[in-house]
């Protein structure tokens, strides 16, 4: 649905023969829910089975090399500690995770940042994307996100991926652009508003990737055929590697149910496209930077195990109050649906 704007013509911007939306109407703004409801919807008693049983086989194991979680409710383990620390943990216990997914601290200021010179935070970088791949299965994957910096004497926005992409050993398959509406505005230069998504695998001839899972029904030519046969595939078309999905939001009347305290949260849409396309049903998918636990809370929604690290004693109660609140209103969409299964 789309509202009507009205038309004047002594502004430029206001013109309905200059602006398009004027002369289309703007889709009428709807902030995000607390989760996507393919997040909250009820698994088989077989996968409820199988995910107590493996959680448990996971908290037991972890507690007895790396001591007792923070948090742990099936599906979602939090740890509050460094995960620079913790990873070495992991690799000498010899657990494999299926998937990581993180957003390190930019290296740009913010309150959970540390300041380092550049050389430091790639170096810094470069150790715990090596700690990641030593622990990630040899099917597994490694989502990478990270925005910009400024490299004095030499570039304003210079995207972090370009810095660090070859600083492991995983195999750098694809850049995804997650593209955005609402950002930082500015005059001295074009307006941000896109961030990159680094794919990489651990064996490129042998990794999970469930394109069916992620397929975009949103086809323009659905009835398109060749030689009598339908072009496109019937679940859909590939979704491509330019993901347009809206910022978390703020404001009194926009802001997202899903929105924290945390100062660069990112949408759930954009890590439930990763969880599925790069892991399967009680896989493990791991966050050492987990923040306010995003990709916990994906992960979870589509019945994998999440192991979330995260240093700041405060981010975590933020994520578990979170996860919490996503709990409940999970349960109560099932109950309200009617379901015999409302967990976990």
């Amino acid at each position: 649905m789309k509202t009507a704007i009205a038309d004047n013509k002594t502004r430029r911007i206001a013109d309905r023969s200059q602006n398009r939306f004027l002369a289309e109407g703007v889709e009428v703004h709807h902030p995000t829910q607390m989760a996507p409801r393919s997040l909250l919807q009820p698994f088989s008693g077989e996968l409820v089975d199988q995910l107590q049983r493996t959680h448990t086989e996971i908290e037991s194991f972890l507690t007895r090399i790396i001591g007792k979680p923070a948090y742990s409710e099936v599906g979602f383990i939090l740890y509050c500690a460094d995960g620079t620390e913790l990873l070495p943990k992991l690799e000498k216990s010899l657990l494999q995770i299926d998937l990581a997914i993180t957003s390190p601290p930019y290296n740009i200021g913010k309150e959970y940042d540390k300041s380092l010179a550049l050389e430091q935070y790639i170096l810094w970088c470069e150790k715990w994307m090596k700690q990641i791949y030593r622990v990630t299965k040899s099917t597994g994957a490694f989502w990478l996100n990270a925005g910009y910096l400024e490299v004095k004497g030499r570039g304003l926005c210079v995207p972090i991926p370009y810095l660090i992409w070859d600083k492991s050993p995983f195999y750098f398959l694809q850049e995804i652009v997650w593209k955005y509406g609402a950002g930082v505005s500015s005059k001295q230069r074009l307006s941000p508003r896109n961030e990159k998504w680094l794919f990489y695998v651990k064996d490129p001839l042998d990794y999970t990737f469930n394109l069916d899972d992620i397929r975009d029904p949103n086809v323009k030519y659905p009835n398109q055929r060749k030689n009598g046969k339908y072009r496109c595939n019937p679940l859909g078309k590939n979704p491509s590697d330019v993901w347009e999905f809206p910022k978390v939001t703020t404001g009194e009347q926009r802001s997202s149910r899903e929105r924290t305290g945390h100062p660069a949260q990112f949408p759930l849409p954009v890590v439930e496209r990763i969880v599925l396309a790069s892991s399967n049903p009680v896989e493990l998918v791991m966050d050492p930077f987990a923040g306010s636990c995003s990709a916990g809370i994906a992960a979870a929604g589509l019945g994998r195990i999440f192991l979330g690290i995260e240093i700041r004693s405060d981010y975590c109660s933020m994520a578990i109050e979170r996860y919490e609140r996503f709990r409940t209103e999970r349960i109560d969409v099932q109950c309200q649906g009617k379901h015999i299964v409302i967990s976990p």
